[in-house]
């Protein structure tokens, strides 16, 4: 399973499926989490991240906090710089951009981070993250100052998952962006699914049970929700409901 530290070839082998909720500090109040923290009762999600690509205000680590004493629901962070980093979380996806060209979101922000994270507690999972055009500029292209790979090239995305993995990184992250107008086509999923042998984790412009779907059917092992889930929180337990479903008729089938 991932982000709880077994081996990469383990969780291919079990062929499951896992649900993210991504958490944008800027975005959502205290009744909002409190909200969704309810709904993950009912409807088992199996990590919350917390980040995004610009934090303009203090309250990552209030929202951590009110995460960690509510749930016993893994917290990820996904910084977007070392700035973000916070010790309160359990793991930090160690994001190298591998789909741009800019050095200080390859290795430079890595370098500053380096040093605090030895120190701390966190688990961390480095991971090559993708950018995705799926039809608008992203706060996290514009940040970055890099180009997202194009919609209709699956091709550069299995190459450039490819050349993550044989780097030692041992997750992909393919984002579309938050608000993204259409979700990562079933063809780049596909694609780059077959290239690697490290789990693949799809977020951006899921906003519908079938884009959900989609996702998974062309091999994405975890889903990640964010923006319409701040929405419509109830989406969560229709996302959750679908992740679910795969995992039991994969027992079922055993």
């Amino acid at each position: 399973m991932p982000f709880k530290n077994l081996r990469q070839q383990q969780q291919q082998q079990t062929g499951r499926k896992h649900f993210a909720v991504l958490l944008d500090p800027d975005n959502l109040d205290e009744a909002t989490c409190l909200q969704l923290l309810a709904l993950s009762e009912l409807h088992p999600i199996d990590f919350f991240f917390v980040g995004g690509s610009l934090i303009t205000t203090n309250n990552q680590g209030g929202l951590i906090r009110l995460l960690k004493s509510n749930s016993d629901i893994p917290v990820i962070l996904f910084p977007s710089n070392s700035l973000h980093i916070d010790k309160q979380a359990d793991g930090i996806l160690l994001l190298s951009l591998i789909s741009g060209r800019n050095p200080e979101f390859l290795i430079g922000q890595h370098i500053l981070s380096a040093p605090i994270l030895k120190a701390s507690q966190l688990h961390v999972y480095p991971t090559g993250y993708m950018l995705i055009d799926t039809g608008r500029q992203t706060t996290a292209s514009y940040m970055s100052g890099t180009t997202p790979i194009p919609y209709d090239k699956p091709e550069i995305a299995a190459c450039t998952a490819m050349a993550g993995e044989m780097l030692g990184l041992r997750y992909i992250y393919m984002d579309g962006g938050s608000g993204a107008q259409n979700p990562i086509s079933a063809a780049m999923i596909s694609a780059v699914r077959k290239a690697v042998d490290i789990p693949v984790i799809v977020g951006g412009g899921i906003n519908t049970k079938q884009k959900a779907k989609a996702a998974l059917d062309a091999g994405a092992d975890v889903i990640v929700v964010g923006n319409h889930i701040e929405k419509n929180p109830g989406f969560l337990a229709e996302v959750s409901q679908i992740v679910s479903s795969y995992n039991v008729a994969l027992d079922i089938h055993r």
